[in-house]
């Protein structure tokens, strides 16, 4: 076993020399050596553009993260949450999981070999932080799998055993860590051109991170009660407030807010090809002239290589009116017929999902679509992320950039910080969800009361009418951002995966609905009987994958099954076997 651990740390070793290799190429690193490498500013920038390159976020991450949430109907979710899981399924612990933490330790303990060249402390503290930012990035997304786990800060030697072999190091312990790492960035990254609005890490990428993790952090400490960390919760969540207080004052960042533009602008920071750095603080970057493609809107847009992404009806209730009312208020709200269900609402409903007037080039000409059943599961078909054009159906072609960070997050950020420290009122809202709202065409009044509709939806968790329109405005305006599964993993409401997915109204069976009111018929439910009309799909209940519930509603018959272990992920047996000491998380056995 100690042979099998020393190799796959030689191996390591070597990862740590070859990483980002296609930056590595342009100038063959075996041709530098490992002891002069550093020596030169231009290595040092290749070696972080190559941390950049490797740990940047990808589309499928950005685009689809949040498809294993309670918001999401998928035809084949994660067998995490669909089986029976175990430690011998587990993985996210062989070598390749660990080298890109050993590649920054790697470059931070060769950095101070750079300083004659670069011969100016503020770029060298800049180098530092942008390792430490990383760091804290790769172990950051360690412990919200794992929990504990073993926290390096400097490369390991190979014949180090006691390094190689020891237990994991706390979640306090190792989540301190990463707040040292993080509070290093902040102080020491910069913010010249240079460094800003380039997809480049600076100090407001920095901070806007740090409010990500310091709310997490603070929340789950707060909610997971089982932890017994509920006093310092608000330590982290008092970080948070203060990144998002600095972003607010000092960055040059704001909500994108035309008047004007009501329906579209919110939707167009996800499909522009050119990124729109008043509000997103960091992107990846895709174009045409830098030949940079996606195949986000191939995935959204087909039936068999995508995964039919659409929304729930329960969520879909949650989008306020536009006067700034409850649709949930209505005595009929869950059995309304979806062309009327959809007016009137929050104008990112409309930047979200299909519904009528949305037209697309087919072949060049724009023309009226509505949802697709082949498409979608609910019949809300979503749209957030796709183009607007055939031509990039099907194909790897797509162009436009997508957000990392967004202003917007930074507020809700604050918001929800201040809420949970119990510091929320009507100036907090007005600085942030008022601000939020109102982009969306919605009346930002505060509310008065707290919602009933969402006590029961959040499992009456909490009744604190901030809290809960904080978390409303949270899932619309992120959606399909990547946060919401993290963020019913901070809240301890993993049990809301078990939501049923509930789709449109189906007033009657056996009759064809026009969806997008344009004179033609797009949908059939029938008990068996076969369809006739021309381009209508027809769902069959009789063959099981489909049901209509007690209001008549379709619901797309899948199961997920949560149980409060998975909160963490188990350590996966073969590296319990290499070592012992990592111990296992509770509930998945020895």
């Amino acid at each position: 076993m100690k042979n099998r651990k020393i190799i796959s740390l030689l191996v390591l070793t070597s990862l740590g020399l070859a990483s980002c290799a296609d930056f590595f190429e342009r100038e063959p690193f075996s041709q530098v050596g490992a002891d002069t490498f550093f020596r030169s500013e231009k290595n040092v920038v290749l070696f972080v553009n190559g941390l950049l390159q490797k740990n940047m976020p990808g589309y499928a991450t950005l685009t689809y993260g949040d498809q294993y949430s309670d918001l999401m109907a998928v035809n084949s979710t994660s067998d995490f949450l669909k089986t029976e899981w175990s430690p011998e399924k587990q993985t996210g612990w062989d070598v390749s999981d660990w080298s890109n933490i050993y590649n920054v330790n790697y470059f931070l303990s060769r950095l101070p070999e750079a300083a004659s060249d670069v011969n100016n402390d503020a770029k060298m503290k800049h180098y530092e932080g942008v390792g430490r930012f990383w760091r804290a990035w790769l172990y950051y997304t360690k412990v919200q799998t794992f929990g504990a786990v073993p926290w390096y800060d400097k490369p390991i030697d190979p014949e180090d055993e006691k390094e190689l072999y020891k237990g994991r190091d706390s979640r306090e312990f190792v989540m301190g860590k990463i707040l040292e790492d993080l509070n290093f960035a902040a102080t020491y990254c910069l913010t010249d051109k240079a460094y800003v609005n380039n997809s480049q890490i600076n100090r407001w990428v920095v901070l806007a991170f740090k409010a990500r993790v310091c709310l997490y952090e603070g929340t789950y400490r707060k909610y997971h009660t089982e932890l017994g960390l509920e006093s310092s919760a608000e330590r982290w969540l008092r970080e948070a407030v203060s990144a998002c207080e600095t972003l607010m004052n000092e960055s040059p960042y704001s909500l994108v807010h035309s008047p004007a533009n009501l329906k579209t602008q919110w939707r167009k920071l996800f499909t522009s090809e050119e990124v729109d750095y008043q509000e997103i603080i960091f992107a990846n970057e895709f174009s045409e002239e830098l030949l940079r493609f996606h195949s986000a809107t191939w995935k959204f847009t087909s039936g068999s290589y995508g995964a039919r992404w659409s929304l729930s009806k329960a969520f879909v209730n949650t989008y306020l009116m536009l006067d700034g009312s409850r649709f949930t208020d209505r005595s009929n709200y869950n059995q309304t017929e979806f062309t009327e269900e959809v007016q009137n609402r929050d104008y990112r409903l409309m930047q979200s999902i299909i519904t009528p007037g949305y037209s697309k080039k087919v072949a060049g000409v724009d023309t009226p679509t509505a949802p697709d059943f082949s498409l979608t599961l609910t019949g809300y078909q979503v749209i957030k992320w796709t183009l607007d054009d055939d031509k990039y159906e099907g194909t790897n072609n797509s162009i436009n950039s997508l957000s990392v960070f967004r202003f917007a997050e930074v507020l809700l950020n604050y918001a929800e910080a201040k809420a949970e420290l119990g510091e929320f009122g009507e100036a907090e809202w007005n600085q942030t969800i008022k601000l939020l709202r109102e982009r969306a065409g919605v009346n930002g009044k505060a509310p008065l009361s707290a919602d009933p509709y969402l006590i029961a939806y959040y499992d009456n968790q909490t009744s604190d009418k901030w809290i809960l329109e904080i978390r409303r405005e949270r899932a619309i305006e992120l959606l399909l951002e990547n946060l919401r599964y993290e963020d019913l993993m901070r809240w301890k409401l993993g049990k809301l995966l078990e939501k049923e997915w509930d789709g449109i109204y189906i007033p009657e069976k056996e009759k064809a609905y026009d969806l997008n009111g344009d004179g033609i018929n797009d949908v059939c439910v029938t008990d068996g009987k076969p369809g006739t009309e021309k381009g209508v799909f027809y769902i069959d209940l009789t063959k099981g994958q489909y049901t209509l519930n007690a209001d008549n509603c379709l619901v797309y018959n899948e199961t997920r099954m949560w149980a409060d272990r998975k909160y963490l992920h188990p350590i996966p047996k073969t590296a319990g076997i290499i070592n012992p000491a990592l111990g296992q998380n509770e509930g998945w056995g020895e």
